[in-house]
């Protein structure tokens, strides 16, 4: 991608020059380079601008798949902007560029940590604009650390070094996220209305599931209620209007399907000809042959084969599919999506299985050969057993003898150095790469990693805190691992744009600013020397 940083800066010095010599002498106080500063550390204006730009990021990203499958992409849910930001700082840190990893949003963690009516389920009972809301919340974060960043190099460079480099190819920390409207949050009008405050918050890619709205359940829970492809393609196309009315050219639809583990539907949708998307889903409909006669008062009926046929119906008005039809169903449901304008597939699964999900990725490529997936790697799983019963049966099968591990207690920490364990765990460590080649997945994503690890990290820090070791707990597990490691935000102050904030009051007010930094400021304490600066420091004291 072009290198905004650079372009912005030097046409923002020259625009402020221009300005300030057509005002005269009212725009004195106005310092270009300040203000193109301003503008090189703001590089995206709005949600628009970031949809447009991160769109045109995954369509390279995918093509780039498409001719190598090793140039796979991932991501984590974030629930909040924080969060976001903190991931984005470590992943520039830790592995030196943002390319290939986006953001995502979850749906669940939405729900779950964002709505104002408190923890909820994961059935689109939160608001509609929480989407909306967290999108926009994670890329001021993302700017605010694009911001944060050049700011220090501009104060470097006023030092005195040589950083002009890094500030010409600095590599923002805004990346694409794919965001999820559930089930779309009504009819398709309704989903056409919340995808554009999708994408004018900034998304560049909305996941949309093949779910009936009222009824949506988690992905990996029961009583999912899938509905007809008419339906879902009316979502489809309010997603692709939206995309197209707000001049996102580029934008991504990732259509999920749950019909692997959905076995009802609420409608029966109006076949208009043998063999169409009505009859074919008709087809998948359990059904038991009954004569005329025997008919019930109001019952309803299908022609099948030349046969009246009652479709089995529950108590609440639900139709049940055919038993052993889901794999069925998800195929023909991922490749009507790709015909009818999805960009991506996601098929939500049982068990990380790449056998299992390449078995109908494969199905697809036949009809669909570039289709292609985005793959939630579910804390919803139990990775450690899955993985080890999928190594026993293998070990099993090729005649080892298996009476040291006892099948049903495989989770069992005694078994951790074993054969069997290290086998589940190199499957665990190359799954994603293994999908990529296998099984068509183009992105791997966490859906609610932030979630999990929040829980976690407090766990620990109270059993500590709140026992014998009192304040260690926090400075050994916490703050002396934050200075050691140099995770941006043990400077708190800093990391909530107190140093920013104090060269923009200086730009403003000049010396009269008052700021915050100075010799007072706590958040000196952390500055850590380098071994380099203690070595220099012990010659000069012996000079």
């Amino acid at each position: 991608m072009k290198n905004l940083a650079q372009t912005n800066y030097r046409s923002a010095l020259q625009t402020v020059r221009d300005l300030k010599e057509k005002y005269g002498q009212t725009w004195d106080a106005i310092n270009p380079e300040s203000a193109a500063r301003m503008v090189a550390q703001n590089q995206f204006r709005t949600g628009l601008d970031i949809a447009k730009y991160t769109a045109a990021i995954m369509r390279k990203d995918m093509a780039e798949y498409d001719a190598d499958t090793s140039k796979y992409t991932q991501s984590l849910g974030c629930w909040h902007g924080f969060v976001a930001q903190q991931k984005m700082i470590a992943v520039k840190k830790h592995h030196k560029t943002t390319q290939k990893r986006y953001l995502y949003l979850s749906g669940w963690m939405v729900a779950a940590l964002r709505s104002e009516f408190g923890p909820l389920p994961d059935q689109s009972m939160h608001e509609k604009t929480a989407v909306s809301g967290l999108i926009e919340e994670i890329y001021d974060f993302l700017r605010q650390a694009d911001a944060i960043e050049l700011n220090d190099l501009f104060r470097r460079k006023e030092s005195g070094e040589d950083v002009q480099d890094q500030i010409d190819n600095f590599e923002t920390h805004i990346v694409p996220i794919i965001a999820d409207i559930d089930a779309g949050f009504g009819n398709e009008e309704a989903t056409y209305l919340l995808a554009k405050k999708m994408i004018q918050a900034g998304a560049c890619a909305i996941q949309i599931e093949n779910q009936v709205s009222d009824a949506k359940q988690c992905g990996h829970q029961d009583g999912k209620v899938t509905v007809p492809h008419e339906d879902f393609i009316a979502k489809l196309n309010a997603v692709r209007y939206a995309f197209l009315e707000l001049g996102v050219e580029d934008g991504i639809i990732v259509a999920r399907t749950d019909s692997e583990g959905a076995g009802l539907t609420q409608k029966l949708p109006v076949s208009q000809e043998p063999g169409d998307l009505a009859s074919q889903y008709l087809a998948f409909v359990d059904a038991e042959e009954v004569e005329i006669v025997n008919a019930k008062e109001d019952d309803v009926l299908l022609k099948r084969d030349g046969k009246l046929v009652r479709p089995i119906r529950l108590a609440n008005g639900l139709y049940k599919f055919k038993e052993g039809s889901n794999i069925d169903r998800v195929v023909l449901d991922c490749v009507t999506s790709l015909q009818n304008g999805a960009d991506l597939l996601w098929i939500e699964t049982p068990t990380p299985n790449v056998k299992q999900i390449a078995h109908m990725v494969n199905r697809i490529r036949e009809v669909v050969p570039n289709a292609k997936l985005v793959y939630n790697n579910s804390p919803s799983f139990n990775w450690t057993l899955n993985f080890r019963n999928q190594v026993f049966d293998e070990m099993l099968a090729e005649g080892e003898n298996m009476t040291a591990y006892d099948r049903n207690n495989l989770m069992d920490a005694e078994y951790d150095h074993s054969e069997l364990c290290h086998r589940a765990d190199e499957k665990i460590k190359t799954f994603q790469i293994d999908g990529a080649r296998e099984a068509g997945i183009f992105h791997h994503l966490i859906t609610l990693p932030t979630y999990h690890t929040t829980a976690l990290h407090m766990n620990d820090l109270t059993e500590g805190y709140f026992g014998e070791e009192g304040m260690l707990a926090y400075v050994k597990g916490v703050q002396r691992q934050e200075i050691r490691k140099s995770v941006s935000c043990v400077k708190h102050q800093r990391m909530a744009g107190s140093d920013l904030g104090d060269d923009h009051k200086t730009f403003f007010a000049g010396e009269k600013a008052l700021k915050a930094s100075g010799v007072n400021n706590t958040s000196n304490q952390f500055e850590v020397k380098s071994k380099n600066d203690k070595t220099n420091q012990k010659l000069s004291e012996v000079a």
